[in-house]
């Protein structure tokens, strides 16, 4: 009876033992996973931090870059047309977008401002949905655009006025007004649109 009861204690203590080391085997397995997860995600910010800076540093290397691009070209061949960089349309994208968010801002601090009139915080918000309705439509005829075969395009909707520049080596009317009549199908308003083509490098 008395070695019945030692070996069920026995049995239990030693399931115990192996209860508690397998525990002890796991749990820290889980902790270092739980640190190794939040270390990932500590990376991943710092590096997203790190590719705004890299931007917003590039934006405004690139924008006096383009600048000066420009300028020589208009002073060598005494014309508007400029003489594209591998990246211009880009910058150029990053720029319009850049002056659209502040815009975008001012008129959201318009839209929450009660001092105002329920009239101008209407409009505010008219505005606001003009900026996003534009910058749809531009994203659609850009793709129209390359889906004719252009290696890129870049489009500008400002009120009536539609300003467009393909990057094309053959400069055609009948390439121009196939652009104007697809500008004019998406853009129902515009009265002035003006196709620029330049020249791939």
């Amino acid at each position: 009876m008395l070695l019945k009861k030692q070996t069920v204690w026995l049995l239990t203590m030693l399931s115990l033992v192996v209860v508690l080391s397998v525990y002890y085997l796991t749990a820290p397995e889980e902790n270092a996973a739980d640190m190794t997860a939040t270390e990932q995600m500590e990376k991943a910010e710092n590096k997203t931090e790190s590719k705004t800076e890299s931007k917003t540093e590039s934006k405004a290397d690139t924008k006096g870059e383009n600048k000066s691009e420009k300028e020589t070209a208009k002073n060598t061949e005494g014309s508007s047309v400029t003489i594209a960089s591998g990246d211009e349309f880009e910058s150029l994208r990053l720029q319009i977008e850049d002056e659209r968010a502040k815009l975008n801002e001012e008129l959201t601090a318009k839209m929450g401002n009660t001092e105002l009139s329920s009239e101008e915080r209407d409009e505010a918000y008219a505005k606001i949905e003009q900026l996003s309705e534009t910058k749809v439509k531009e994203n659609i005829i850009e793709n129209l655009i390359v889906a004719m075969d252009y290696n890129a395009a870049l489009v500008r909707v400002d009120g009536t006025d539609v300003k467009v520049s393909v990057k094309a080596d053959k400069q055609t009317k009948t390439e121009a007004n196939n652009i104007i009549r697809l500008v004019r199908k998406e853009v129902s308003d515009a009265q002035n649109v003006v196709v620029d083509f330049q020249p791939e490098k």
